[in-house]
């Protein structure tokens, strides 16, 4: 078995170099060319400087560029930060200067859009510019710019920086309940166990053809690759625009394996699907699949077979109900992946019993090693877990998940509820505070509140509720204008509601977000008839 990342590219090309690695449009690479590409990046990386666990930050749509520059900074001995093609210029600004980052690759087009953040970036060395022949390249102070191609091009062989399986791989950036976004810090170990598992247990082969259609700045997206490399499989990548641009994919390239979240599942269920459809599987996480939804799918598509899965980038996955109980557990999150254990927790660390709701705790080889630069925030998740065995007794890091659920007395898991005041929207993970400090850089605000808000496709949707300042006028329409520059789509609330009096408050002072919830739960649910 490999042992790091970039050695199951490595891998197939020793066992099959003529086995389809990678599509993307017209471009169409077998494995021992994907290899030779990967090399290529990881020469000119270390040519430009890069050192043993530095990081290199990807800002690109998902393409062969991106593909090759994650494994290619893998292969260096460096560390990739995949950041999502979504985020705004001074969101990529904080995660570039957040972690340290040495080298970017990005395009051209999105370069000149940066250029200004990046001087807030002082680690900030090298960018490699894709699509660069075009234009010229800005300017950048401190910063050596140049185009990936000659990059590549004009790099020799170059000797590798040794890391062991235990060394980081990848620091994936997850929205937090309070404050700017963290990065997860993820070794060799937790990718390649991770990998190992989820193929295991989707059977997946050569013969697959998986379809890339989530963020691969997601590690339910980045999952994908590692998944398909481990056993030798072709991925193909889309940046799709229409839930029909992902139908039209699968039927074109022959699709084995299909993952989405449940607001793009609902799209994709009220699609006609070909009678010969070639998908074997399909999984779900970020949130949980609705039966209604489940069922058209089935119908539907009659000869894939459905996992759903629950995950937190923490531990990349944690459990996964088999399509065969689907009717009989329709509503469970299922058990534990292979080699993971996941626990049911009360405050004190006992063990529930069943039925009794307690804190998701997920141990093994998946757990993460941490947030970046944060110690505070690790020590809150990441927590020492003891296990005896006979004469020995072991100590271990443990996440826990800040997740509710309970097991029956089959051991089988039940969500329950989240601890924190995540919005679960369009499959991201969105934190209340991050929309608020956008409109608090409004003047005319004195007091703003984002929530969560059952939605019949989003999942959740965000409801913004927000005070104007005495005197000032400001409504719900300029108010969304000024948040459009600065967040991301999914980010963007739903609905923005101006109020005329203070927000509720609980009783430590601080705004009611429950009570705030109560009030709008219902204002995307359909008229009664």
């Amino acid at each position: 078995m490999s042992e790091l990342l970039h050695d199951f590219i490595f891998h197939s090309a020793r066992q099959m170099p003529s086995a389809p690695a990678l599509v993307y449009g017209q471009r169409r690479l077998d494995y021992a060319a994907l290899a030779r590409l990967v090399h290529g990046a990881a020469d000119a990386l270390l040519a430009g400087g890069l050192g043993r666990g530095e990081r290199l930050a990807v800002y690109l749509e998902k393409n062969v560029e991106n593909v090759a520059a994650m494994f290619g900074a893998a292969a260096a001995g460096a560390v990739f930060v995949p950041v999502n093609p979504l985020l705004k210029p001074e969101q990529v600004g904080y995660i570039l200067a957040d972690c340290n980052v040495r080298v970017l690759v990005t395009s051209a087009d999105r370069l000149h859009l940066l250029a200004p953040v990046l001087a807030g970036c002082p680690d900030l060395r090298l960018v490699l510019a894709t699509g660069a022949a075009a234009a010229p390249l800005p300017l950048i102070d401190g910063v050596a710019v140049q185009a990936w191609d000659a990059a590549l091009a004009l790099a020799a062989p170059q000797p590798r920086h040794r890391v062991i399986d235990s060394d980081m791989a990848a620091i994936l950036y997850t929205s937090g309940s309070t404050g700017k976004p963290k990065g997860v810090v993820l070794s060799h170990r937790n990718m390649v166990a991770g990998a190992v598992s989820v193929a295991g247990y989707l059977e997946n082969t050569p013969a697959d053809r998986i379809l890339a259609v989530l963020p691969l700045s997601f590690d339910y997206g980045l999952s994908q690759l590692s998944t398909a490399f481990r056993v030798g499989a072709a991925v193909v990548l889309i940046n799709h625009l229409l839930p029909r641009d992902v139908l039209d994919a699968v039927a074109a390239e022959g699709i084995t394996g299909l993952a989405a979240v449940p607001p793009l599942w609902r799209q994709l269920a009220a699609l006609r699907w070909p009678d010969d459809c070639t998908l074997r599987y399909l999984t779900n996480s970020g949130g949980a699949m609705p039966r209604a939804t489940l069922a058209a799918l089935r119908a539907a598509l009659p000869r894939a077979r459905p996992f759903l899965m629950y995950g937190l980038t923490e531990a990349f996955r944690s459990t996964y109900l088999a399509p065969e109980e689907l009717e009989r557990r329709p509503d469970s999150m299922g058990k534990a992946i292979p080699n993971a254990e996941v626990l049911v927790l009360r405050t004190d660390g006992s063990p529930c019993a069943v039925d009794e709701p307690g804190e998701l705790v997920h141990r093994g080889a998946l757990v993460s090693l941490g947030y970046w630069n944060d110690a505070r925030r690790t020590a809150e998740r990441f927590k020492p877990y003891r296990s005896a065995h006979g004469g020995l007794t072991l100590d271990e890091m443990a996440v826990w998940s800040g997740d509710t659920v309970r097991r029956d007395a089959e051991g089988f898991l039940y969500f329950i509820s989240r601890n924190d005041e995540m919005i679960k929207t369009s499959g991201y993970r969105v934190s209340p505070s991050e929309v608020e400090e956008v409109l608090y850089a409004r003047e005319q605000i004195v007091e703003a509140a984002a929530i969560g808000v059952d939605h019949p496709t989003l999942g959740q949707a965000i409801v913004v509720v927000a005070l104007a300042r005495p005197g000032q006028k400001l409504s719900a329409g300029e108010l969304l204008a000024a948040c459009k520059p600065h967040l991301p789509s999914y980010m963007l609330p739903q609905k923005i509601v101006m109020v005329e009096a203070s927000l509720p408050r609980n009783p430590n002072g601080k705004i009611d977000r429950k009570l705030l919830s109560l009030q709008f739960e219902r204002c995307f649910a359909a008229p009664a008839p």
